[in-house]
C-alpha cells in the first residue's frame, strides 16, 4: 500500500509516523511544499523575542532523520497543485516543473493559510508582511536587522498577533495593535479579554479596537484606518486570521464546505474513496454545539493525524469532535479558553448562564498568590458545561481539567465532587473548579441568582436598587453611582433600612460576600439577585462609568 501525505507538520507528520509505526510494509511519501516538513510554528514568536535562542531548536524533524528512524520519503519544496481522484494521482510542481505522483491512500494535510486582505496599496509594500512559518519569519528578523524599524504595527488581535506584541516589545520596539472587533481575542469573551488588554496596554502596548485598516500607503509606511486616522509604521504584520488552503482542491471532486474546509465523516474520509484529510484544513464539528467549525490548533492535527493513519491501519478510531482548547502567555498573564463562548451560545440560541469567580491561584494564607479570574458557561436547567475561560496564574490547570469535565460529559453537579490535588503552595483545598461548580450548582439549585456586568444597567433603569456590601475603606476604590452601602457583617443588623417592596441587587468586591448577602435576604423575604464578579469585574470592563474619591 502507498500512501500519499500532502503536507507535514502537525496532522500530516503525526499520521506518517504513526503509520509507520503500525504498518512497516506501507510505502509512506509526505510531499511538502515548504523547505520544513516538521517544525514548531507555535514557537516562532519565541524566537523573535529571544527566549528559544537558537533556529535550528524550532526543527522538530528533518527529513533525513525520517528517513534513517521512520523509512518516510520526505519531499519539501514539491507543491501539489491538483488532486484526480479518479486517476488515484496527484500533480506535484517540483523545480518548476510538473510531474505526477500516484497514490492507493491519500491523505490531506495541506494546513492554513494567512488572510491577506485586498487592500489599496497593499502590492506596493514592502514592509507588511505575515507570519506561519519558518521563511516568514527570517523575513521579518531580516526586516528588523536590516532597517531601522522603530513603530511595528500588527493588524488583529489574536492570539498569534498577541505573542508577536509581546515578542516585539522585548525587542524594544513600540507595538500597536489594530482589531476591527470591539474587544481583542474573539473566543474570550469582552470582560476576560478586557483583562488582557489591561496587561497590554500596562506593557506599553496601544491598543485600538473597532478599528480596520481601509488603505495602505506611502509604500507601507502609513496605514489609514476605518476613522480615517494615520497610522504611521516601519513594519506591518498582518495577523487577521487563517483559512484553509485548499485552492489546489477546486475541480477535484472532493466537497469543500465552510470558508472552503475540506469536509471529512468521523473517519477522516472525505466526499470521494481513499482519500483521508486532517489539520487545520478540515471542517469539524463543535463538540458541544455539533456546529461546523474550522479550528486552527496544532494538537487537534496531531490527534487527528495519529487516528487517521489508526483507520488506515485497521483500527477504528472516530473524530469526537473539538473544542479549541487554547491558551496564550501575554507578559506575565495567562488567558485560556475552552468551549462555546457567549457570543456562539446566543447566535445559537441555547439557554445558558455564566458565573465568574476571583481568588488566588493557591491558599490565600500562603505567600505569593497570585491572581486569577475563571468564567464557566453552562445550562441553568440541564447543568450541562458549555465552555470556560480564564486569565491570571493557574489557568492552565484549571481550563485544562474543565476541558476534561466537558470532553467526558460531566454537568457543573460534577465539578464539585472532582479531587485535585492540594498542598498551600499549590492550591486552595477547594480548587477554583470546585468553586465555579458551587456556583453554578447554586443557580441550577435554585438558591441563587446572579445579574451580568453588561446587564447592570438595563436592570437598574428597569428600578432594581444596587445594594454594595463592601466595608467603607474598600468604597475608595471606587462606587457604583446611586448604590447604597450596608457592609456584609452590618446587614442582619439594618434590615430595617431596606424595603420589602423594592427589589436589589448585590455587590461585593468579587461576588462571594454578595452571595451570601443575597442568601440573608431571600430568607427575609426580600427580591433579590447577585451581581456576578462583582465591583472587580465592572472596574476592568468599565472603569469610566464609576466614581471614585
Amino acid at each position: 500500500m502507498k500512501v500519499l501525505i500532502v503536507g507535514g507538520v502537525a496532522g500530516g507528520m503525526s499520521a506518517a509516523t504513526r503509520l509507520r509505526r503500525l504498518d512497516e510494509t506501507a510505502e509512506i511519501v509526505v510531499l511538502e511544499q515548504g523547505p520544513y516538513v516538521s517544525f514548531a510554528n507555535c514557537g516562532l514568536p519565541y524566537h523573535l523575542a529571544g527566549e528559544i535562542a537558537n533556529r535550528d531548536a524550532l526543527i522538530v524533524q528533518t527529513p533525513t532523520k525520517l528517513r534513517q528512524r521512520f523509512r518516510i520519503d520526505v519531499r519539501v519544496n514539491q507543491r501539489v497543485t491538483a488532486v484526480h481522484p479518479d486517476r488515484h494521482q496527484v500533480d506535484v510542481v517540483v523545480a518548476g516543473k510538473t510531474v505526477t505522483e500516484d497514490y492507493d491512500k491519500l491523505i490531506l494535510a495541506p494546513g492554513a493559510v494567512p488572510i491577506v486582505p485586498q487592500l489599496p496599496g497593499l502590492a506596493a509594500a514592502k514592509n507588511v508582511m505575515v507570519l506561519r512559518n519558518i521563511p516568514d519569519l527570517d523575513r521579518i528578523m531580516a526586516q528588523l536587522n536590516d532597517t531601522a524599524a522603530r513603530a511595528v504595527t500588527l493588524v488583529g488581535g489574536g492570539f498569534i498577533s498577541l505573542e508577536m506584541a509581546e515578542a516585539l516589545r522585548q525587542r524594544g520596539l513600540a507595538v500597536t495593535i489594530v482589531e476591527q472587533a470591539d474587544h481583542i481575542l474573539a473566543p474570550l469573551d469582552e470582560e476576560i479579554a478586557a483583562y488582557v488588554q489591561q496587561t497590554l496596554t500596562q506593557h506599553g502596548v496601544r491598543v485600538i479596537t473597532g478599528q480596520a485598516v481601509t488603505a495602505v500607503k506611502h509604500a507601507g509606511r502609513t496605514l489609514t484606518l476605518s476613522d480615517h486616522t494615520q497610522l504611521q509604521t516601519d513594519l506591518t504584520i498582518l495577523a487577521v486570521g487563517v483559512r484553509p488552503a485548499t485552492d489546489f482542491l477546486v475541480g477535484s471532486g472532493i466537497k469543500l464546505g465552510l470558508r472552503g474546509g475540506i469536509e471529512v465523516d468521523g473517519t477522516y474520509q472525505t466526499s470521494v474513496p481513499d482519500v483521508f484529510a486532517v489539520g487545520d484544513a478540515i471542517v469539524v464539528q463543535k463538540q458541544v454545539s455539533g456546529k461546523a467549525d474550522l479550528i486552527s490548533l496544532a494538537s487537534p492535527a496531531n490527534r487527528q493525524g495519529r487516528q487517521v493513519a489508526d483507520n488506515l491501519a485497521g483500527l477504528p478510531r472516530r473524530n469526537r469532535g473539538s473544542l479549541g482548547t487554547a491558551i496564550v502567555r501575554v507578559f506575565d498573564l495567562a488567558a485560556a479558553v475552552t468551549g462555546l463562548n457567549e457570543a456562539a451560545l446566543q447566535a445559537q440560541q441555547l439557554p445558558y448562564r455564566a458565573v465568574h469567580y476571583r481568588g488566588d491561584d493557591h491558599a490565600s494564607y500562603f505567600p505569593g498568590g497570585k491572581p486569577m479570574v475563571l468564567k464557566l458557561l453552562f445550562n441553568p436547567q440541564t447543568g450541562q458545561l458549555y465552555g470556560a475561560q480564564g486569565v491570571g496564574s493557574g489557568v492552565d490547570k484549571r481550563i485544562d481539567v474543565l476541558a476534561t469535565a466537558i470532553k467526558g460529559h460531566l454537568t457543573v453537579a460534577d465539578l464539585p465532587e472532582l479531587e485535585l490535588s492540594y498542598a498551600p503552595p499549590f492550591n486552595s483545598a477547594k480548587d477554583p473548579v470546585n468553586l465555579v461548580g458551587d456556583m453554578a450548582l447554586n443557580i441550577v439549585d435554585g438558591l441563587s441568582d446572579n445579574l451580568q456586568w453588561s446587564a447592570l444597567k438595563a436592570a437598574e433603569v428597569a428600578g432594581r436598587q444596587l445594594l454594595d456590601v463592601r466595608n467603607p475603606d474598600e468604597l475608595q476604590a471606587g462606587r457604583f453611582p446611586g448604590a447604597i452601602n450596608i457592609p456584609l457583617d452590618q446587614l442582619r443588623e439594618r434590615l430595617d433600612e431596606l424595603s420589602s417592596e423594592q427589589p436589589y441587587i448585590v455587590s461585593c468586591q468579587s461576588g462571594h460576600r454578595s452571595y451570601v448577602a443575597e442568601r440573608i435576604l431571600k430568607q427575609h423575604g426580600f427580591d433579590v439577585i447577585n451581581l456576578d464578579g462583582g465591583f472587580s469585574l465592572y472596574h476592568t470592563v468599565r472603569p469610566d462609568e464609576l466614581l471614585y474619591d
